[in-house]
C-alpha cells in the first residue's frame, strides 16, 4: 500500500486548503483513513479519521468546526478540507490507512504512512 498526500504549501491565516491523499491498494474500501499532524518539537497528534463507508468521522477538538475529512472510495481518495487556518496548524501533515473498517485515534492503531506534506500558516 502506498499513500501519497498532496495539497500543502503556504496559506495565510483565515485561509483554507485542501490535503488529498492518493492510495494504491486493491480495496480501498476495506481501510479506515487517518489524517495526523507533526509540528517540529511536538508529538504526533491525530485530526481526523473517518471509517470505510465514510459516514462515521471524529475530529480532533483543535479541528473541530473547521476541518471536514472525506473520502472517496471509487477514486481511492481520502481529502481534508481545511477552513480558518490558524498559526498553529502549521505542520507536517501525514496520511494513514488501517487495515479494518474502523479508525483509531491513536497512530500506532495505523499501518501504512505517507511521505507527509507540509501546512504552513503564515503571514
Amino acid at each position: 500500500v502506498q499513500l501519497v498526500e498532496s495539497g500543502g504549501g503556504l496559506v495565510q491565516p483565515g485561509g483554507s486548503q485542501r490535503l488529498s491523499c492518493a492510495a494504491s491498494v486493491f480495496i480501498f474500501s476495506s481501510y479506515a483513513m487517518g489524517w495526523f499532524r507533526q509540528a517540529p518539537g511536538k508529538e504526533r497528534e491525530v485530526v481526523a479519521a473517518i471509517a470505510w463507508a465514510g459516514r462515521n468521522t471524529y475530529y480532533a477538538d483543535s479541528v473541530k468546526g473547521r476541518f471536514t475529512i472525506s473520502r472517496d472510495n471509487a477514486k481511492n481518495t481520502v481529502y481534508l478540507q481545511m477552513n480558518s487556518l490558524k498559526f498553529e496548524d502549521t505542520a507536517v501533515y501525514y496520511c494513514a490507512a488501517r487495515a479494518a473498517a474502523y479508525y483509531l485515534r491513536d497512530y500506532n492503531g495505523y499501518d501504512y504512512w505517507g511521505q507527509g506534506t507540509q501546512v504552513t500558516v503564515s503571514s
